[in-house]
């Protein structure tokens, strides 16, 4: 059996943890390889190709005893890694990669193999991956929400605390003037969150070429609550190459009626809570120091429609 060696370890993953989680997360890279052996060991599994990472979690191909190539992946315990076990269990493999094992004590997963090399931001034709897309998302939508799982009641509550202090260290006023009114679009629809099962990250890096579908879902941050919330990552996906095309404003009013169109959505609402997640980018971009709201998040903004 091939263990992982610390130099396999991504440079990107170890800044990550370490700017992420401080010293718990460079005692977690530290760790690393001996966590990969000690899963290789307990499942039985031989290694099958080069470690990759994300921001989040480190994915080896490996290959089980009965032939089966699947993938380990190793990420630190927390919130957002059960709140993955619980979305993983309850998609069950519809539209989402299946779950095939996990240690409840380390959050090491064990997940079909897809192809991690061809994601849907490989298909040029721009309506074509977000028809592909939205059909993925209606199909994640329509499954259930469990119990166990954040609701965006309450994030929206948590982020309407935080628009006064946010608002102030902000440097242009007329990004201020838009915090507020991203702020009064949640104000409007936070009695009713929803109930839905969301992604929460579901764009184009996120849904993988696969053999038993053409195309699965995988990464997700689930959460419970209106669809309208989750389009944001849609319509930013692969935003340099909107932005290059010269016509923004078209480009994400044509995917923003698609989408709603394919998940059967209000358009106002879906306008108040695709607010709701720039108004969410913002206060997390403020808190990390920004003064300036993101240029991306300004232009979604101009080409949402008129609620």
């Amino acid at each position: 059996m091939r263990t992982l060696e610390a130099g396999e370890v991504p440079p990107h993953l170890a800044a990550s943890y370490s700017t992420g989680f401080g010293e718990e997360g460079r005692a977690w890279i530290a760790g690393l390889p001996a966590l990969a052996t000690s899963m290789l060991e307990r499942w039985d599994l031989e290694r099958d190709g080069t470690a990759r990472a994300g921001e989040a979690a480190l994915v080896v191909p490996v290959v089980r005893p009965d032939g089966m190539p699947v993938v380990l992946r190793l990420q630190l315990p927390r919130q957002e890694t059960a709140a993955a076990l619980i979305g993983l269990r309850t998609w069950n493999g519809e539209g989402m990669v299946r779950l095939l094992d996990h240690d409840p004590v380390s959050s090491s997963m064990l997940l079909e193999r897809l192809n991690g090399a061809r994601t849907l931001a490989s298909v040029n034709d721009d309506d074509v991956a977000m028809s592909t897309l939205a059909e993925l998302h209606a199909r994640l939508i329509a499954v259930p929400a469990p119990q166990g799982l954040r609701g965006l009641g309450d994030i929206a509550s948590e982020m309407l605390d935080q628009v006064p202090h946010a608002s102030s260290r902000l440097a242009d006023p007329a990004d201020r003037q838009h915090l507020r009114s991203w702020a009064s679009a949640v104000t409007e629809l936070a009695g009713e969150p929803g109930d839905r099962l969301l992604h929460w990250d579901l764009h184009y890096d996120n849904v993988l070429a696969a053999q038993r579908e053409p195309w699965i879902a995988i990464d997700p941050e689930p959460l419970v609550g209106d669809p309208g919330f989750d389009l944001w990552p849609a319509l930013n996906s692969r935003w340099d190459d909107v932005v290059a095309q010269g016509d923004t404003l078209r480009t994400v009013r044509r995917r923003f009626d698609l989408l709603t169109d394919v998940l059967g959505l209000d358009r106002a609402r879906a306008t108040g809570w695709t607010m709701g997640r720039l108004l969410q980018n913002a206060l997390w971009d403020i808190d990390d120091g920004e003064t300036r709201l993101a240029p991306s998040s300004l232009a979604i903004a101009d080409s949402l429609p008129t609620r």
